[in-house]
């Protein structure tokens, strides 16, 4: 604030002190210019009309005109001001003013101060080409400008000769300087009260919003940041307080995520230790089937730990995808028909609906992956109707083929609202944690990363009661 307000104080003494008097005499220079060439343009005109011209010209600028041709013979005279000095030229003078114009290219300039003028019986052997006297006074400032335009209605050249007076500014700049003072005063008065209130209505949102931020940083999810001050102020709360509320979010799903995992590992843990006990304290209980159920709940258990890791990878971007080009039919196929052995004897059937083989690039072993988790998900939340549907179909969009498989299941349906939320790890629509049939409870927060490392699209339709579809594109 106050670099600013220095910053224009200073431009106003420059431009109001510093160099008034030198912009007021530019800006007479340039107005005494224009009027001649207003003149010069209309040359050619008759004596009668060039003189109005010159006559209207010179009331409004303020200035005396002599127009008169080479030889001297007058066309327009125009006196206007009090201090003339083009009217007491003699015509060695006039002569000398058209030799200086012809030779400096068309025009000539030139000054001198009146009382240099009226103590000098002015002649042009005394000031022009040289210098005018100067005698420190202050005195009125005469400016006289010719300029010789040829006319060829006349034919012979034409010499216009200019004279106004510039006045002393002393006066006037020492009232601004009086003036400058006083405003340069108020003004760093302002800008002091008015610095002192925007620090403080700025820097006390700002000191609430850094403590609220310390309080989060320690892990305190619930502090809420007020939306006071300006608008950026209540933007940044707006952000802050979202930003805790997904903090606090985060910090319950890990929560869950360690009791739900802990809960998995237990029950194969359980299972593998209570069972090789049996087999161990027991003769006669070190049967097949026993040992089959420690190998199925190790199998379980490092189907868990891989998808974990799995999820970990992809998650963090430290996962590369190995495209290459494959038969996703013939994938699915295969997928369904280990499916197929696993449930059949429960009585479930895996429906496959394809009606072209079709060729994508991508990493196979991921998208296996994807069909596997759908159609596992299907099985596990499928009630009476043990029927699960996979559908293959081709769509063209923009002139770009792209093959869509579904997964449909005869579910109890996913709620709407609950929709955005399946993807997350371990989210339960009940809320109540059970084991899939197969896998780990990890496959749709899988699914969800595998899918968008392959910038595809997918989604989930599905209606309460009538089961679910999930489904991607390649």
């Amino acid at each position: 604030m106050m670099l600013f307000l220095l910053l224009l104080l200073g431009l106003l003494w420059l431009f109001q002190v510093v160099f008034f008097g030198q912009i007021y005499k530019t800006i007479r220079i340039s107005e005494i210019r224009r009027s001649a060439d207003v003149i010069c343009e209309n040359i050619e005109l008759d004596n009668t009309s060039l003189r109005a011209l010159a006559s209207e010209t010179a009331l409004e600028r303020q200035f005396c005109a002599l127009i008169l041709d080479e030889q001297g013979n007058i066309i327009a005279s125009e006196e206007t001001i009090s201090d003339c000095v083009i009217h007491e030229l003699t015509a060695r003078s006039i002569y000398l003013l058209y030799s200086f114009a012809v030779q400096n290219g068309g025009e000539w300039l030139d000054s001198f101060r009146l009382d240099a003028f009226h103590s000098v019986w002015y002649d042009a052997s005394a000031h022009f080409g040289t210098d005018s006297p100067q005698e420190e006074m202050s005195a009125d400032e005469s400016f006289i400008y010719t300029r010789v335009v040829p006319s060829e209605v006349r034919g012979r050249d034409m010499i216009v000769i200019l004279n106004t007076t510039i006045s002393p500014v002393d006066s006037t700049v020492r009232t601004l300087e009086s003036e400058l003072i006083l405003i340069s005063i108020i003004m760093s008065v302002l800008a002091l009260i008015l610095s002192f209130v925007l620090a403080r209505h700025v820097a006390r949102p700002i000191v609430r919003i850094n403590r609220g931020a310390s309080q989060l940083a320690e892990g305190n999810y619930a502090i809420k940041f007020s939306a006071g001050g300006y608008r950026e102020i209540a933007e940044l709360s707006d952000t802050l307080n979202y930003a805790a509320e997904e903090l606090s979010k985060t910090g319950a799903l890990q929560r869950e995520l360690i009791a739900n995992i802990s809960h998995d590992l237990r029950t194969p843990l359980t299972m593998i230790k209570g069972y090789a006990e049996v087999m161990r304290d027991i003769p006669g209980e070190n049967t097949p089937e026993n040992v089959q159920i420690i190998i199925d709940e190790a199998e379980r258990l490092s189907s868990l730990v891989n998808d974990v890791l799995d999820i970990s990878r992809l998650q963090s971007g430290t996962q590369e995808l190995m495209p290459e080009q494959f038969n996703l039919t013939e994938t699915v196929r295969e997928v369904i028909g280990r499916f197929s052995k696993l449930t059949e004897q429960d009585g479930w059937v895996i429906e496959f609906r394809s009606d072209t083989e079709v060729m994508v690039t991508a990493d196979r072993t991921r998208i296996l992956q994807v069909i596997y988790n759908f159609i596992n998900n299907a099985i596990t939340h499928s009630d009476g109707d043990k029927t699960v549907t996979v559908t293959q179909r081709v769509t063209t969009e923009n002139d770009v083929n792209r093959v869509r498989i579904e997964v449909t299941d005869r579910g109890e349906g996913i709620a709407p609202e609950e929709i955005p939320n399946i993807w997350d790890r371990y989210y339960k629509v009940d809320k109540l944690h059970r084991r899939a049939v197969t896998g780990s409870g990890l496959g749709l927060s899988i699914v969800k990363s595998i899918l968008e490392l392959h910038h595809a699209r997918y989604g989930v339709e599905s209606r309460i009661g009538e089961g679910s579809t999930f489904w991607f594109e390649l």
